[in-house]
């Protein structure tokens, strides 16, 4: 009788030592999964934030006076666009820093709120592509893919005209009354809504 108890026991014990050692492999392979997902995914993330490229760029006073071309941008910290093109941005500052100015102008600070006007930004990212004296020769809103702004600086390094850029040379003199209330600032968004 003691051997069939003891082959009984045997018996109920299989299946829970199986079943316990099923559950800590697939315990440890979602542990590693997680652990991988998440390594994978920290590593794609944006290593560049506006504020770094902000801090390393050029400050628009030198950019208009050293003789190098330059591209400005006009951003927020808030711009999902402007976020997304930051390790783009970053790359081509690599690329180009010793050939042209990269210049970072936040629109939330009004210090460059006659820069704004200058260039009549309305959307951001907004670029401006400035000569080797400063002045704006072209312009270009939007998400740009990489391919595209670099072939725009290639050009303006070599002072040939930007393929992929609107210029903004001729145009009809307009001068549009300009009213520096909160309600007219376009960043002020639905403080002219009324319930």
């Amino acid at each position: 009788m003691s051997t069939e108890t003891t082959n009984n026991t045997d018996s109920k014990l299989e299946p829970i030592l199986g079943t316990k050692v099923r559950n800590f492999l697939i315990v440890m392979v979602a542990i590693a999964l997680s652990a991988s997902l998440f390594l994978g995914l920290k590593s794609q993330t944006n290593s560049v934030s506006l504020t770094q490229l902000d801090q390393n760029s050029t400050p628009l006073e030198i950019a208009i006076s050293n003789n190098k071309p330059s591209l400005v941008e006009f951003y927020a910290d808030w711009c999902t666009v402007c976020q997304k093109m930051a390790p783009d941005i970053a790359q081509l500052k690599q690329q180009y820093a010793d050939q042209l100015n990269f210049v970072m102008l936040n629109v939330d600070n009004n210090k460059w709120l006659p820069e704004m006007l200058k260039y009549r930004v309305d959307g951001i990212p907004h670029f401006v592509f400035l000569s080797n004296q400063g002045e704006g020769i072209a312009e270009a809103i939007g998400d740009i893919p990489r391919p595209i702004m670099a072939s725009n600086l290639e050009a303006l390094v070599a002072d040939l005209p930007l393929p992929y850029a609107q210029t903004s040379g001729k145009t009809s003199k307009f001068s549009a009354p300009v009213s520096t209330s909160s309600q007219d600032d376009p960043r002020s968004h639905g403080s002219q809504v009324v319930n």
